[in-house]
């Protein structure tokens, strides 16, 4: 067994086109029903606000890897310097079950996150063939943060500007400096919302607070998932989700909007027929995309299948008996 941690992922790379590619790659095996997948289990006790989930999965096609990430979500750790997220993925080899890595870190549901919100911008974005677009995200903690890095990786020509808002305030220091005259740091959420073409929440917010009309055509990637008052459903025309059953609970608002408005699955539009079936071509380039991904452990098996081979290739690693 390999085991891998964050300075390990970090000295491997992170090749961002490889990275969507590979989800990509998975959602193909999800179409052809090659990969296996049960709806994850939310352990709570005392704080009800935190929660331990257990990610189990396998997926086929040239990936041929099982295992699963076990996830600690605390949001008030970041009160006491801890960070919020604690996460491990173990592989097992497809065939006999045997462990062959363990990888302790964040970073590789961190990575699979924004490599997920990555592909679907790409599909969008191939059949609109925009020439410039603004990017507005809210959230800039890790997710936000690498949001960011994605965004201006494999977008960076199409990005005008890129407004960025947290309750906290912006840490400077991590912008880097090619993209010093994109970024715009606004005061508001409404600053940045009313002015992107592309809008993405990477928050931890407790209460929803997104109440108006998006900009017309916007793509909307509901990363955090619970941002959004019921009323902006009315705004919205197209409505994609990585998986219904998963989406649609654990009061996200994908739920909200199930229970208080009446949307149901066959309102909606999944990632694979995005990818697969190209559906979005069937869909008017003004209208209002929002695109809600629960999180799926096939593309985080995915993303540690590709660490776990890159690793073992070069030699990185601790390398247990």
């Amino acid at each position: 067994m390999i085991v891998l941690n964050e300075k390990d992922i970090n000295l491997l790379g992170i090749h961002w086109e490889t990275l969507i590619k590979n989800i990509e790659k998975t959602v193909q095996c999800i179409q052809s029903n090659d990969f296996s997948q049960p709806i994850k289990p939310y352990l709570r006790y005392k704080n009800l606000k935190n929660r331990i989930i257990a990610m189990p999965a396998f997926v086929g096609g040239e990936i041929q890897m099982a295992g699963i990430k076990w996830i600690a979500s605390f949001p008030e750790n970041i009160t006491k310097d801890i960070p919020r997220a604690h996460s491990v993925v173990i592989l097992n080899e497809a065939d006999t079950g045997i462990p062959m890595a363990m990888i302790h870190t964040p970073l590789i549901s961190i990575l699979r996150t924004a490599s997920v919100s990555g592909l679907m911008l790409q599909q969008v974005l191939k059949i609109r063939k925009s020439k410039k677009i603004n990017i507005g995200l809210i959230g800039w903690g890790p997710i936000g943060y690498y949001h960011y890095k994605m965004c201006t990786a494999v977008f960076g020509d199409l990005i005008k500007n890129i407004y960025l808002y947290d309750i906290k305030g912006i840490n400077e220091s991590k912008i880097d400096g090619k993209d010093i005259n994109k970024v715009k740091i606004v005061d508001t959420w409404e600053e940045a919302y009313l002015h992107s073409d592309v809008f993405i929440t990477c928050t931890v917010s407790d209460h929803r607070y997104i109440n108006l009309k998006p900009k017309q055509g916007a793509v909307l990637l509901n990363v955090s998932l619970r941002d959004y008052q019921v009323n902006v459903m009315e705004q919205i025309e197209t409505i994609v989700v990585d998986d219904w059953e998963e989406v649609c609970r654990e009061n996200t608002d994908i739920e909200k909007f199930h229970l208080e408005k009446g949307l149901e699955k066959k309102d909606t539009m999944s990632l694979v027929e995005v990818v697969c079936d190209q559906a979005l071509t069937k869909i008017d380039h003004h209208k209002t995309i929002m695109f809600n991904p629960m999180g799926m452990g096939v593309f985080d098996i995915s993303i540690a299948a590709y660490y776990f081979n890159l690793a073992k290739n070069k030699g990185i690693g601790v390398l247990l008996d």
